[in-house]
């Protein structure tokens, strides 16, 4: 009695208690309290997608290459307040339809709040982890619909979390019988505030484009495939890492233009001098992409890769049905 007894508790190999266990995707998109969702590579975040709608817009933060320090900072170093809206990185615009979207304390204030995070929406994979959402571009002073977005977000690892995409596609549409018009500036559509030990100023940093121009002086606002930002974020003799920015070939006004600044952030312009109009029943796609790496590319380097993200499968954003 007493060897059967013992028999009995020897351990069994839990492939044997649950043979039909499935195995765990490498890539995870994983929704959070407070409304954030992390994107996991093996159970280690690589960045968050935030969407509170106590916020003034969704964001992305942090952005995690190797090391466990974000590449990306909340806010700009010298100017916390008036810089409040330089959110790590962001999706928005200063002049939709006469209303600023860019900034935290306008007077004619837009926001953009999320509306729909559906379970369908969320993608795991060996390969990459998305998420889908659609957010509503609303006026503050009296509510109403300006433009409604559907925003995918995919994190693609090339290298583990040495070098990874994150791609972010987007769809727009106005509000029926209206039409969206995003005004000439050169704030928006999308932008990135580097660490403050990445920034040219703050801690030599360095600012590459695609036409070999390096930094503010020599590229401010001039046309680019692709802008890289990298610099320190630790005392490592490896301690170096940085992002490269990059704009998809079929956006409007490719090669758009890049507002890039020495204090720490870069973004593609949109609309820097002519409108782009949606009108009603119409929609506009658009395609960026941050390669998140370690170290500090050269300009081949950085060419490379966005030949490897423009040959990329374009994204369905359409709603996926229920399982």
């Amino acid at each position: 009695m007493r060897c059967l007894l013992i028999s009995f508790l020897l351990p069994v190999s839990g492939l044997a208690q649950l043979p039909l266990a499935k195995p765990i995707p490498k890539m995870q998109a994983v929704p959070l309290p407070h409304h954030i969702t992390s994107f996991q590579l093996e159970g280690r975040e690589l960045t968050a997608c935030h969407y509170d709608p106590q916020d003034m817009r969704p964001f992305w933060y942090p952005i995690q290459a190797s090391k466990e320090i974000s590449l990306t900072r909340m806010g700009h170093p010298h100017d916390p307040f008036g810089h409040s809206h330089h959110n790590s990185v962001w999706v928005t615009h200063n002049a939709l339809n006469g209303l600023d979207f860019w900034g935290d304390h306008a007077k004619k204030q837009g926001r953009i709040v999320t509306v729909e995070v559906s379970r369908e929406g969320y993608e795991d994979t060996d390969a990459l982890a998305a998420m889908r959402m659609v957010n509503h571009w609303i006026s503050e002073e009296d509510q109403s619909l300006q433009l409604i977005e559907v925003r995918r977000t995919e994190v693609r690892p090339l290298d583990g979390a040495k070098s990874w995409f994150m791609i972010v596609d987007l769809e727009y549409s106005p509000p029926k019988g209206k039409t969206a018009t995003f005004g000439p500036t050169g704030f928006g559509l999308i932008a990135v505030r580097v660490a403050k030990s990445i920034g040219v100023n703050d801690g030599g940093g360095r600012i590459l484009n695609s036409e070999g121009q390096i930094n503010e002086k020599a590229m401010f606002r001039l046309p680019a495939r692709w802008v890289d930002y990298s610099g320190r974020i630790s005392n490592d003799e490896d301690g170096f890492a940085g992002i490269t920015l990059m704009n998809h070939p079929k956006n409007p006004h490719h090669p758009t233009a890049f507002h890039v600044r020495d204090d720490g952030w870069m973004g593609a312009c949109l609309s820097l001098d002519t409108p782009v109009e949606v009108k009603d029943g119409d929609k506009i796609q658009l395609r960026y992409a941050l390669w998140v790496h370690d170290g500090v590319p050269s300009l081949v380097e950085c060419e490379g890769m966005w030949k490897t993200f423009i040959e990329l499968p374009k994204a369905n954003l359409g709603p996926k049905s229920a399982h």
